[in-house]
């Protein structure tokens, strides 16, 4: 049962709003540092063991229990951008009202009443996957995935890329993937006795600065 429940959470079709964000790969191709497939798996890696890692341990912390406050404020450090900081908020406020349908919890309403303007969504989909009956691997799995698929889905519209190519850049990624869930739950596990600073601080300054660039151009295809 929890691994039908995994494939939803994971699914792209889930309507938590994520279709709608590029995760930075809009602003990447305007720039032109990602033309093509192999420019997408190279942007795709950096995302991945950079924002990737500190969503997946979010998400794991939160699976395991730690305080969705502290890990609030802890995403909310690890993000420079207000324009991520806000998307982030959006895209949890997105994912509770789905989460809340699909497993109803006391802890997803409580985490609605906390933060009614949503908490960070590597939060949110903690909780959720915590209500689903995941585990903290589960939960990692599916921010590291989304850390990928996002970028890779938006270059399929924004470049007219090949689907075909596009899906082997994340299936070369998996075995990262695997790596980087494996250091977020790893971590996660000690914020209990070290608090929310156990947490990786990976930075990626061209996806944050690409945001507040990208947030002000006056047509654009994703919010992000």
């Amino acid at each position: 049962m929890s691994r039908a429940a995994l494939l939803v959470l994971a699914d792209g079709r889930f309507p938590a709003g994520g279709h709608a964000h590029s995760g930075g790969a809009e602003a990447a191709v305007r720039a032109g540092r990602v033309t093509g497939a192999a420019s997408l798996e190279d942007f795709c890696r950096g995302r991945l063991h950079t924002t990737g890692l500190v969503a997946a341990a979010v998400a794991a912390a939160a699976a395991l229990g730690a305080d969705p406050g502290e890990l609030d404020a802890a995403a909310d450090a690890r993000t420079p951008s207000p324009t991520l900081r806000r998307a982030a908020r959006r895209l949890g406020r997105q994912l509770l009202r789905a989460g809340r349908v699909a497993w109803p919890s006391a802890e997803l309403d409580a985490l609605a009443e906390r933060f009614p303007k949503g908490a960070h969504q590597p939060v949110v989909l903690g909780v959720a996957a915590r209500a689903a009956g995941l585990g903290p691997a589960d939960a990692a799995y599916c921010a590291a995935y989304e850390s990928v698929s996002g970028p890779v889905s938006a270059t399929v519209r924004l470049l007219g890329l090949d689907p075909f190519e596009a899906t082997a850049v994340s299936a070369r990624l998996a075995p990262e993937m695997d790596t980087v869930v494996s250091r977020a739950v790893g971590t996660a596990r000690r914020v209990a006795g070290e608090g929310a600073d156990a947490l990786p601080a990976a930075s990626a300054p061209l996806l944050e600065t690409g945001a507040e660039a990208h947030a002000g151009w006056a047509v654009r295809l994703f919010a992000t």
